[in-house]
């Protein structure tokens, strides 16, 4: 038999203290649940005592977690995230659906998939919202915190509790000012290399897979030009003798003034998209992950030309 203090921990007390760990604040905690900082403080006082640790000893201004607490937040954010599936119900109508969908993604998949994406979802479901945030390099952690839904990008998210769908590949290639030189020749990787080059890192959170592939071939690149997203970079580029190694298909949506030319070394782009447990057998959310797959396929397939 359980013991009675154990006995009476329930879901919300979990949830609470999930919460309080992400945040490593007993007021955000609050402000994100939707309750009074007395309830979380009273709810972790229960847990305190019901799992016999401090769970959360203050450093200053700051909380931090226990060994314990965080061995336990492992468990209690897999059992919420499970219960919260189950209680899904299995029947959806988009049509007659309400709720929101948190889509985490970085500039080369909201140019590409986005506005194709939210025009056929509100067609379809009206009354369901949507928000879009940047994932830079924290796609894992938001999905890991609540934060988002969805994931969706270049990257490699891996443990148990997570789910993967190819969404599609796209490749490396050089934009430069239609009157570079550069562009009445072929683009060596020697001529590369001596260009001036301009660099996007995600507000110095990222660098490029192409970077991999120069290192792999002796070339290490000292950027003339570093910019924290692409949303400038058509700008920067016009006029100037800059280089910028994009994903392609992103390079095509850049205006005439701008070149395309092969990156010299054929480098793939796969963008995935990632979702965990909580949300993989909800109606709202399998809609809104086959809908996103459907929407890449006609959209990636009409920007490139492709049958």
């Amino acid at each position: 038999m359980l013991p009675d203090d154990l006995a009476r921990i329930d879901l919300h007390a979990l949830q609470l203290l999930v919460t309080v760990h992400d945040t490593g604040s007993f007021s955000t905690a609050a402000g994100q649940l939707d309750v009074s900082q007395s309830t979380v403080s009273y709810t972790i006082e229960r847990l305190r005592k019901a799992f016999g640790d401090p769970l959360f000893v203050r450093q200053g201004n700051m909380i931090s977690a226990t060994g314990r607490c965080s061995e336990l937040v492992v468990h209690a954010r897999d059992m919420v995230n499970r219960m919260m599936a189950i209680a899904v119900p299995d029947e959806f109508d988009p049509a007659m659906a309400e709720g929101t969908i948190t889509l985490s993604c970085n500039h080369h998949e909201r140019i590409l998939l986005m506005p194709d994406y939210i025009k056929a979802a509100r067609a379809r479901a009206p009354n369901v919202g949507f928000i879009l945030l940047e994932s830079t390099v924290n796609g894992k952690q938001q999905l890991k915190e609540n934060m988002a839904d969805i994931v969706l990008g270049p990257v490699r998210i891996l443990g148990d509790g997570y789910f993967r769908r190819s969404i599609f590949t796209d490749h490396y290639a050089c934009v430069m000012d239609r009157r570079n030189p550069l562009m009445m020749t072929e683009l060596t990787l020697a001529r590369y290399q001596s260009a001036a080059h301009v660099t996007v890192t995600h507000n110095g959170q990222w660098q490029a897979l192409y970077f991999d592939a120069l290192r792999a071939n002796g070339i290490h690149l000292k950027p003339q030009l570093t910019l924290p997203t692409h949303d400038s970079l058509e700008l920067m580029i016009v006029g100037t003798n800059f280089l910028a190694t994009i994903p392609d298909r992103l390079a095509k949506t850049f205006g005439p003034d701008v070149g395309v030319v092969p990156f010299p070394i054929p480098t793939p782009i796969d963008i995935d998209m990632y979702w965990t447990e909580r949300t993989h057998r909800s109606g709202l959310h399998r809609w809104a992950r086959q809908l996103l797959v459907e929407v890449a396929k006609t959209s990636i397939n009409s920007l490139s030309g492709d049958a």
